[in-house]
């Protein structure tokens, strides 16, 4: 019995553009009704969320009845915690505020079993279908997808050397950090951010590396789109269900 295939690494590699949507909500039936609405992939996040480690297995599970790839954001650029996600099942990693080169490669290293990489080895894991996978170990490695997130003026400068690391697969550029940096705390469609996002991603498609960001209206996911952006998040799922639920409060007392 193998292990499943990536299908979001196999479709980034080859070029398709995967629109998708970021999870924050901790709920395994939202997870589970989401991941079956037409989206390409779906981000559980537990750097910005009250969601831990174990909380993220049951989103796992949930969604892996759905259409949509899971990928998962660490908290932090943490070999533990990336050796964690990757045991419960998580193929693609969203990897937060990498740096510099050295940070990149360490991300790569800590998804990677020796002797390329530091990831220590376990039988017993959803990963591997609790050891009825006989053959993962020799493919976990491939099935992999390291994307790295780049959200600081610093970042920006090291971009082309970062994203030229072997085993990054994607570079994701986060709107609202990089906006901080650059002084427009609070206001990522600020015209040097914008122009900053612009930017990163003709660097990127001049690198042949496929370029990731989050939106969150249709215009912005739509733009991010045409410039170059291969992997786009369109929206939050609790920024859709306030969205809904304060224009219905709004008509309901109009009305």
């Amino acid at each position: 019995m193998l292990p499943l295939e990536n299908a979001f690494k196999k479709q980034l590699l080859a070029g398709e553009t995967l629109i998708g949507l970021w999870s924050i909500l901790c709920s395994p039936i939202s997870a589970e009704s989401l991941s079956d609405a037409g989206f390409d992939w779906m981000l559980f996040d537990t750097e910005h969320s009250p969601v831990d480690l174990a909380d993220v297995y049951p989103l796992l599970q949930a969604a892996a009845s759905g259409s949509a790839s899971a990928v998962v954001r660490p908290a932090w650029n943490d070999k533990v915690l990336i050796k964690r996600a990757l045991d419960i099942g998580a193929q693609t990693l969203l990897i937060p505020y990498v740096q510099s080169v050295d940070e990149a490669r360490a991300a790569v290293a800590a998804t990677r079993y020796p002797p390329t990489g530091i990831r220590g080895v376990a039988g017993n894991t959803r990963a591997s279908r609790y050891g009825r996978a006989r053959e993962y170990f020799s493919v976990a490695d491939a099935q992999v997808c390291v994307l790295v997130q780049i959200e600081t003026g610093e970042a920006m400068k090291a971009l082309p050397e970062i994203a030229a690391v072997d085993g990054v697969d994607g570079v994701f550029i986060g709107p609202a950090d990089l906006a901080a940096s650059m002084g427009h705390l609070g206001n990522p469609g600020h015209e040097d951010v914008q122009s900053a996002l612009r930017y990163a991603v003709e660097q990127l498609k001049g690198l042949g590396k496929p370029a990731g960001i989050l939106a969150t209206t249709v215009p912005d996911a739509q733009r991010y789109r045409d410039w170059g952006y291969q992997f786009v998040a369109a929206g939050v799922d609790l920024g859709l269900l306030n969205a809904a639920a304060d224009g219905l409060a709004k008509a309901m007392r109009l009305g």
